[in-house]
């Protein structure tokens, strides 16, 4: 085994720690700069937005917000949902960008 096999095997471990150390902070309250607490509203309203509308599956849809930026996740039944789901966060002031990963089960 070479050294950048070593690096590739420990990338993706490492890079998910880090993220999820990341957002812990946010999620339990320990982060206190504006920006955290910018982000954590931009995803409080973007999931309000989403139990009101109908046509999507809130509980489907999993929003996360960093530097303003929304990452949306999860299984819906139509490319519309996702689709949907990324205009209502667009939408939504505050955030500089939206990356959809949202996937179809169809």
């Amino acid at each position: 085994m070479n050294d950048r096999t070593t690096v590739h095997e420990w990338a993706f471990p490492f890079a998910l720690a880090v993220a999820s150390a990341l957002a812990g902070c946010t999620a339990f309250g320990r982060c206190t700069s504006d920006i955290c607490r910018d982000d954590a509203k931009i995803t409080t309203n973007i999931q309000a937005e989403f139990t009101q509308r109908r046509d999507l599956e809130p509980n489907a849809i999993e929003v996360q917000t960093r530097n303003h930026v929304v990452y949306l996740y999860g299984l819906v039944s139509s490319g519309l949902e996702g689709y949907t789901a990324e205009e209502i966060a667009s939408a939504t002031p505050g955030v500089s960008k939206v990356v959809n990963s949202i996937a179809t089960d169809n």
